[in-house]
């Protein structure tokens, strides 16, 4: 009978030990799924390398190409897809998209976020406002009659994507998306990057953001910081790094 019971009592104890190992290998698991938003005057398809590598690394990809019609459009289109993954997501935002992915990063399939040369609002705080705080080098950016803005193709290579070969940079300037400009002074109402973690690219030869006010952003955040010599388009330029970053941010995060 002794034996008989203490057989019984190692049993339950190897199983409720099984039980917490799995529980808390559940918790966790890496983040496997990743949302990829693009900035002004760029589409998705700017994310292609990265997504490239982040595939061949076991990762499911999605990215948003948002309207840019207006803010509220711009984060409701990169909730949608974040409410389809099957799970938890990292959220990664460049540039204006990172004003769109502190708004949307609340959605609670959102476990981390990460922001690549962005802008990183806190509430009450738009792009806008944060520009005109540390403005970037460029001049390049101007406004259509109608409320829209683009860059200007003669400086596109320069000010937006100087590391990038002039080919492939002139036909991002003929291409360019051509944003709503009222998107880009809407205030943060709720910063997602104060309740979870967050983790940033500063690309240290930007002219389209001032590297000085990623840096500031980005230690405001409390993110974890990564510096690029890059231009604003460090995802294009450098992929390898900014996946790198990605990954991290997706082993360090976890959904309960």
């Amino acid at each position: 009978m002794k034996t008989s019971s203490y057989i019984s009592r190692v049993a339950a104890v190897i199983a409720l030990s099984a039980a917490a190992l799995a529980s808390h290998a559940a918790v966790a698991a890496p983040v496997k799924n990743i949302v990829l938003v693009h900035g002004f005057f760029a589409d998705g398809s700017g994310w292609q390398a990265v997504s490239k590598i982040l595939t061949r690394d076991g990762y499911k990809v999605s990215v948003v190409q948002e309207p840019e019609t207006s803010f509220e459009d711009d984060v409701k289109a990169t909730t949608r897809v974040v409410d389809a993954q099957d799970g938890p997501s990292i959220l990664v935002g460049h540039s204006y998209g990172g004003a769109v992915v502190t708004e949307a990063g609340n959605d609670a399939k959102v476990a981390g976020l990460v922001y690549v040369a962005a802008f990183q609002p806190d509430a009450g705080e738009s792009p806008m406002d944060l520009t005109k705080k540390t403005p970037p080098a460029t001049k390049a950016i101007k406004a259509t009659a109608d409320g829209y803005l683009y860059l200007d193709q003669a400086q596109f290579h320069t000010d937006f994507a100087a590391d990038v070969p002039a080919a492939e940079a002139k036909f991002m300037a003929i291409s360019q998306v051509i944003p709503a400009a009222q998107s880009f002074g809407v205030p943060i109402t709720n910063p997602a990057w104060k309740t979870k973690p967050s983790w940033a690219v500063v690309a240290t030869a930007d002219r389209a953001i001032n590297p000085d006010l990623e840096r500031f952003m980005t230690k405001r955040a409390r993110s974890t910081t990564v510096e690029i010599n890059s231009s604003h388009v460090a995802y294009i330029s450098h992929p390898a790094e900014v996946a790198k970053l990605i990954e991290q941010a997706a082993a360090k995060s976890s959904k309960e």
